[in-house]
């Protein structure tokens, strides 16, 4: 049976996570060999292979890390229970297992994957699998909620080769993810993401936590997982909303390293939005390719990581300001990333026909490109919450900006502070308008 267990505040082991993530070479002036915090549309590196010999086709995508950490992402659709267990549970090396979900994809998937999990008969290997099931939403990635897995492993007695999975979207993989960092000082955990957010972006590469009344993502630890499955067809339960939200995502790797992965995106969002198997399979492997591709070259985001967060400084302001749950995170950073591209065509950074392109394709998504009537954001609020944001060095604000042609940008403190303002305030403006 799932367990919902009562919050407990958990400000100890909080503390913990927060030295987890100190990672002195992430300064502004630590920068990957020769790409001067620049990216720049490139071919990709990453080790790709084509779908297997079985009766359910599927990619795989490494990511490739130091130490033998690296760790595959499998992507397919419609997998057999049999397929699922057995690729998921070779990357399970103890005999425990913590199942975590969240109260709205617990009805459609977990009995599922608890059952499938729990077949020893895939590999003789006697595992048992236990649930833990949170409270749904961004307003519920918290110290608290988080605490819920933990209490639940230890009233288990897990020990240090239990495995946690992370079964559900961006929230549930990053509050399991730290949950797994922090647990005995780590432990090995999966993903298995059910939404486009986190298949494309957050189930890869190792980055966790939570929120804070103060910021957005402000306390978790790096923490790889041992492998990332990805069925596609958990996206047929998926709503409208979220699946728009989700490409707000895959639209980013275009414009910062991918240009034509973005003039693929121009010609078939609409596959992409009535949810063509093909066309989603690709775009979501083609995200992978490019996600593990910048891990691979800085893991730790001392630099070309950082690129990956375009419109994210603005789009976290956003969502914190306006209240945590009103947005969805890709909505947060579709405006984000329209406020970036305004700013970067202030600056002459870009010309007014690649703006015109990047409006073009999130409003073609279905995604917002300015802030409705009713929202509370201030020219305040924007420069308070972002002088919080994480990409702050030595109380410098950083951006990553669009330079040049399409799958070109920047991450820089260098920019024009009068374009960023005057960004701010005309978007501002359209409110009080």
């Amino acid at each position: 049976m799932a367990s919902v267990l009562s919050p407990t505040r958990w400000l100890h082991l909080a503390t913990t996570a927060l030295l987890l993530t100190t990672n002195p070479a992430a300064s502004f002036s630590s920068t990957p060999q020769n790409n001067n915090n620049r990216c720049s549309s490139t071919s990709l590196s990453v080790a790709s292979t084509p779908p297997q010999q079985t009766s359910t086709p599927y990619d795989t995508v490494k990511v490739d890390l130091s130490s033998g950490r690296d760790y595959p992402i499998y992507i397919g659709s419609d997998f057999t229970d049999t397929e699922a267990a057995t690729l998921i549970r070779k990357h399970i090396h103890g005999k425990r297992v913590l199942l975590i979900t969240n109260d709205r994809i617990a009805p459609l998937y977990l009995e599922r994957y608890q059952q499938l999990l729990s077949d020893n008969s895939v590999d003789d290997k006697e595992l048992v699998v236990d649930t833990v099931v949170l409270p749904d939403g961004e307003e519920n990635k918290t110290y608290d909620v988080m605490a819920m897995v933990l209490d639940k492993a230890l009233g288990l007695g897990l020990d240090r080769k239990s495995t946690f999975v992370a079964l559900g979207g961006g929230v549930i993989g990053d509050m399991v993810g730290f949950a797994s960092a922090v647990y005995q000082r780590g432990v090995n955990f999966v993903q298995i993401p059910t939404t486009v957010m986190a298949m494309v972006d957050s189930s890869v590469g190792g980055k966790t936590g939570v929120n804070h009344p103060l910021g957005k993502n402000m306390i978790g630890a790096f923490h790889q997982p041992q492998c990332v499955f990805i069925d596609t067809s958990t996206l047929n339960t998926l709503p409208d909303r979220e699946l728009k939200s989700g490409i707000s995502e895959v639209v980013k790797y275009g414009l910062i390293r991918d240009a034509p992965f973005f003039e693929w995106q121009e010609e078939n969002m609409t596959k992409v939005l009535e949810r063509d198997p093909e066309a989603t399979r690709y775009a979501i492997r083609r995200s992978c390719e490019n996600k593990a591709d910048v891990v691979q070259a800085d893991e730790l985001e001392a630099g070309v990581r950082a690129t990956l967060n375009l419109g994210h400084t603005f789009g976290h302001a956003i969502e914190n300001g306006s209240g945590y749950g009103t947005w969805l995170h890709g909505e947060g950073v579709s405006i984000g990333t329209a406020m970036a591209a305004t700013m970067s065509e202030k600056m002459g950074w870009i010309d007014e026909g690649l703006k015109q392109r990047i409006y073009d394709i999130l409003e073609s998504a279905d995604l917002p490109v300015k802030l409705p009537r009713d929202s509370p954001m201030k020219v305040e609020t924007f420069n308070k919450l972002m002088s919080l944001d994480k990409k702050v060095a030595d109380g410098q604000l950083r951006l990553i900006l669009l330079q040049g042609e399409l799958g070109n940008c920047k991450f820089t403190g260098e920019f024009d502070t009068g374009a960023l303002q005057e960004t701010i305030e005309e978007f501002v403006k359209e409110i009080e308008a």
